[in-house]
């Protein structure tokens, strides 16, 4: 008999793995007893999985850097470069930074007829900055582990 299998009685309840079967009068207990029995252990098992995976998968990197106050390398799909201390994050690699520097490169204009201009590094300073996980491409440690 696997999870799906195992019927369990709430009075005017029957709960049959994902799916419930509701026979009226429905009473506000059975209800109870309902999102006791089905709702909390799922959520709880969800909690437990992601915290595992933040730990251990390839976010780990970012979970570290929050609980050491390490900085991290972030590349961006801009070509930009972002390097500061992670303070949240989530799944979807949004997060929150604190004490950025924002690095790139530009290429001055020249009038027709000169050559090419040689490239410039810019950077600024962020105190804090909220970063849209949709234009991460690659966390890097620090490679010296300080910082």
């Amino acid at each position: 008999m696997g999870k799906w299998s195992v019927i369990r009685n709430l009075g005017s309840v029957k709960v049959n793995g994902p799916l419930a079967i509701l026979t009226f009068p429905i009473r506000i207990s059975d209800l109870r007893e309902l999102a006791k029995s089905v709702g909390r252990p799922m959520e709880e098992d969800n909690v437990k999985n992601e915290e595992e995976e933040f730990n251990t998968g390839p976010l780990s990197v970012l979970m570290m850097s929050v609980k050491n106050n390490t900085q991290v390398l972030i590349n961006c799909r801009n070509n930009r470069k972002l390097l500061g201390r992670v303070r949240a994050f989530d799944r979807h690699c949004n997060m929150v930074l604190e004490n950025v520097r924002e690095m790139w490169t530009e290429v001055p204009k020249t009038g027709k007829g000169k050559k090419k201009a040689n490239p410039v590094n810019k950077d600024r300073f962020i105190s804090k900055m909220f970063l849209r996980g949709d234009s991460v491409i690659i966390v890097l440690r620090n490679p010296k582990g300080r910082g």
